[in-house]
């Protein structure tokens, strides 16, 4: 897949756009007004939960440009929330949102990374 350009119209065909509208399935582990956390299919980490808003937003930036203020809560509420359920704060994750082309963004809908159950070591290298 070509990396995302994060300035184009957002795509109401990308994949998280049809699991939200139950056109494809996902292993669900957290859901509510805002958010949608499932477990990733080709997970880096013993525990790999993507974490997508319900609304319509292309990248982070678009989010925090476009989301009221109550969805912007919402779904960073929710992210916290699953990373407790998980049993992930003790003793740590990490949360990865990639954004652009150069930061390797894939699908054309915000999402966060939520990954943890071992010790995952730098963040970048090199």
């Amino acid at each position: 897949m070509d990396a995302v350009d994060p300035t184009q119209p957002y795509d109401p065909e990308n994949i998280f756009a049809r699991i939200l509208r139950g056109e494809l399935p996902c292993e669900k582990v957290y859901e509510d007004e805002f958010a949608l956390a499932f477990n990733d299919i080709g997970p880096q980490a013993p525990v790999h939960v993507l974490v997508i808003p319900k609304g319509e937003y292309v990248s982070w930036d678009d989010f925090c440009l476009k989301a009221p203020d109550a969805e912007i809560a919402g779904f960073i509420r929710a992210v916290g929330k699953v990373a407790r359920d998980l049993g992930l704060v003790e003793p740590g994750y990490r949360l990865l949102n990639n954004v652009g082309p150069d930061g390797g963004q894939i699908v054309p809908h915000m999402h966060v990374h939520l990954c943890g159950g071992k010790p995952l070591g730098r963040m970048i290298s090199g």
